[in-house]
């Protein structure tokens, strides 16, 4: 779901529940991450014992007392020395359930530090098909709201549930050895509390999944409407947007309602069944101490026992469904992780030192099989050559660049970098021989020389400070409050759109790539600024084979060969003046802008006129 698809809350409400997938595989695999800290989990699981064996000698501690100080004699000694030595068991139970927790803790620590790199190394080597299909705000609640369950269950869930559990099994040996009749009939309730265990869990795992559906598609929104606020702002678009964000904020209340309705019926009917099953062993219990086959302090200590009895069952019942959020937040995490990264052949190699001659033969392309961008692309780039790609908007210039940088794969026909199969070598080596500015030079939150130096990370201050001087970009930057040193916001915040590109055109520079890609770069800047950009660029593209990307016709004319695209073909190519004198589309988009519409294509008089009056303009 696209976070800028217009989504009813009627819509999001009523989403379909997914089926629930294979809970003992993804537990499994989770597990997986905690296998390399096994001295932490032994210790953690000692402590988890040690502090259940305390929770089986405290009721019998307590009935022993009764039976041997307060009933049918009594003895202060005894009676004190017994509560002493109660004292001492629940001090000790008190430390080994602290050391655990602590354990634990390292464990679950360790465990998401690995799950976060692992999950942003992942979006870092996904195709950007990815993101064509993904909202970034769905991706970044994997990273942050689906780790954090994982967090909560691994840092608190896996301790209760461990103690919980030893805990049970240390309370019914202790039951048992004291009066099996008894502890017969107390351990008749532990298959009840299991099957509302069970049946309740089961729902709430589905409700949880909707939980984790809607937060991501709060954080895709929420996201979206932070990046283009601007825009909204522009168009008065505020009020509708934080509408849509009610709808789907309110979609995730309702969600979160939904499983909370579940999950809260837990704790009354386990009280229910406790209070039912303490009512029947005291029933019990008296009979038998009134036969003589119980004293009154087995009796007195099963319904301590009891009560120990019921708090691990319910928390097992609680964390379990603490779980079921973990094991959602788990899947939609592995389905992150499991997606499709770009691979390189199995046999791909270095690319070698780029020449720079690029050749398309007959390169077709489609994002969506039923929708094809290009269409038997065929052209040749000689090394050192500027090629200009124009056209229409939407006529597939950028697909083609995003091709030759293999963003993309083409469905058919061949890309050639000096005699050589791009799709044989391996994409790191590959772009690393390109540089790209684009219409939106991108900054990144950090210093100028950062995002300078982002070309290259091994740069010394001095080449970075060079870079920017070529880039017609250093004495802005030293006008600037700490110069080279100045913090930057989030996308070059502070700075304007004409300053960012001579940043990201310093950037290329530092890179020193052997083909250049210019995509729209002096799309958005004035006439001022766009001729220090058009010099920083004449600097960065001589001797290098470079392709630019513009609707400005006025920034190709000096190109070596001009494409002319449109939906998804080839259908004109030459120089600027070869271009005008044929009175074909470029002519008629060059005198678009600079004089009058031209008449009906058909007309070839008028295209000659138009093409000789742009050719003395020219």
């Amino acid at each position: 779901m696209r976070g800028g698809d217009p989504v009813s809350l009627q819509r999001l409400i009523e989403m379909p529940e997914e089926r629930a997938r294979n809970r003992a595989a993804t537990a499994r695999r989770l597990l997986a991450y905690v296998a390399p800290y096994k001295r932490e989990v032994a210790l953690a699981l000692a402590l988890v014992i040690l502090a259940s064996v305390t929770q089986a000698l405290g009721p019998a501690i307590i009935g022993y007392a009764v039976d041997q100080f307060v009933y049918p004699g009594g003895s202060v000694v005894g009676l004190l020395l017994s509560m002493g030595a109660l004292a001492v068991v629940n001090v000790v139970g008190l430390f080994a359930a602290r050391e655990q927790i602590v354990y634990i803790g390292i464990v679950g620590q360790n465990v998401l530090l690995h799950l976060r790199q692992q999950i942003f190394h992942k979006v870092q080597a996904l195709p950007l098909r990815y993101f064509d299909k993904n909202p970034v705000g769905d991706v970044m609640s994997r990273l942050v709201n689906d780790t954090d369950t994982i967090n909560q269950f691994l840092g608190q869930g896996v301790v209760q549930i461990l103690g919980s559990l030893f805990g049970l099994v240390g309370i019914l040996i202790g039951m048992f050895a004291q009066n099996p009749p008894l502890a017969l009939a107390s351990s008749l309730v532990i298959p009840l509390v299991l099957a509302v265990t069970q049946g309740v869990s089961r729902i709430a795992r589905q409700r949880y999944r909707k939980t984790r559906q809607t937060i991501g598609d709060v954080s895709a929104n929420l996201q979206e409407e932070i990046a283009g606020i601007r825009v909204a702002q522009a168009y008065n678009r505020t009020s509708a947007n934080i509408q849509r964000f009610a709808e789907r904020n309110q979609a995730n209340r309702q969600a979160n309602l939904s499983a909370t309705a579940v999950t809260s019926a837990f704790t009354p009917l386990i009280e229910v069944i406790n209070v039912l099953a303490i009512a029947l062993i005291a029933a019990l219990g008296g009979y038998l101490a009134l036969q003589g086959q119980a004293s009154v302090g087995v009796v007195v200590a099963f319904i301590a026992y009891l009560q120990n009895l019921f708090r691990p069952l319910q928390a097992v019942s609680t964390i379990y469904t603490q779980a079921q959020a973990s094991l959602a937040g788990a899947e939609r995490i592995f389905d992150l992780i499991d997606a499709g990264e770009e691979r390189d052949a199995p046999n791909a190699k270095p690319m070698p030192p780029i020449q720079g001659r690029v050749v398309f033969d007959r390169v077709s392309f489609a994002y969506d099989p039923k929708k094809p961008v290009l269409h038997e692309v065929s052209f040749a780039a000689e090394p050192g050559q500027t090629v200009a790609i124009v056209g229409p908007t939407g006529a597939g210039k950028t697909t083609i660049v995003s091709l030759l940088q293999r963003f993309y794969d083409v469905n058919e026909g061949t890309i050639y970098i000096d005699g050589i199969d791009i799709r044989t070598v391996t994409r790191a080596s590959l772009r690393a021989q390109m540089g790209a500015v684009l219409q939106d030079g991108f900054l990144f939150a950090g210093t100028v020389a950062d995002n300078i130096r982002y070309g290259r990370l091994s740069a010394t201050d001095a080449e970075v400070e060079a870079a920017a001087k070529l880039a017609n970009a250093h004495e802005f930057i030293l006008r600037l409050k700490d110069g080279y040193n100045t913090r930057l916001g989030e996308r070059g915040s502070g700075l304007s759109q004409g300053q960012r590109q001579l940043i990201s055109i310093a950037r290329a520079i530092l890179a020193d790539p052997r083909i250049l890609i210019l995509d729209e770069a002096t799309a958005s800047v004035d006439t001022y600024t766009e001729s220090l950009i058009q010099r920083a660029l004449e600097r960065l593209m001589r001797g290098r084979t470079s392709f630019v990307i513009a609707h400005r016709l006025s920034t190709v004319r000096r190109a070596d060969l001009i494409l002319v695209v449109n939906e998804g073909r080839i259908v004109e190519r030459g120089t600027h003046r070869e271009l005008l004198v044929r009175g074909g589309l470029y002519a008629e988009l060059y005198q678009r802008q600079f004089r009058e519409p031209v008449p009906g294509r058909g007309n070839g008089k008028a295209h000659e006129r138009v093409a000789t009056s742009a050719l003395l303009m020219s």
